[in-house]
């Protein structure tokens, strides 16, 4: 019980890269899920429940940074944690 309390609220919009302002450290101490149409997605970068996308790396394609390129999937969004 007291586990759900030191557990942050999870955000509407939430990134894995530091870099973004969407980075939020505290929440990435737990493993976090990502549902996407009613599956559960395992290669996603960053996601926004409100607007209902989710963002994935499109293969070993790359930006000219060493990033990876980022496709933006439309869907019902729903984060949870494991």
């Amino acid at each position: 019980m007291t586990e759900a309390a030191d557990v942050p609220a999870l955000p509407d919009r939430l990134s894995v890269d530091p870099r973004s302002p969407y980075h939020v450290a505290a929440v990435f101490e737990r493993d976090v899920g990502i549902r996407l149409n009613d599956k559960e997605r395992l290669d996603v970068e960053e996601y926004c429940i409100s607007e209902g996308w989710v963002k994935v790396a499109a293969s070993k394609a790359r930006d000219r940074r060493g990033q990876p390129l980022l496709l933006k999937l439309k869907g019902k969004v729903e984060a949870f944690y494991r």
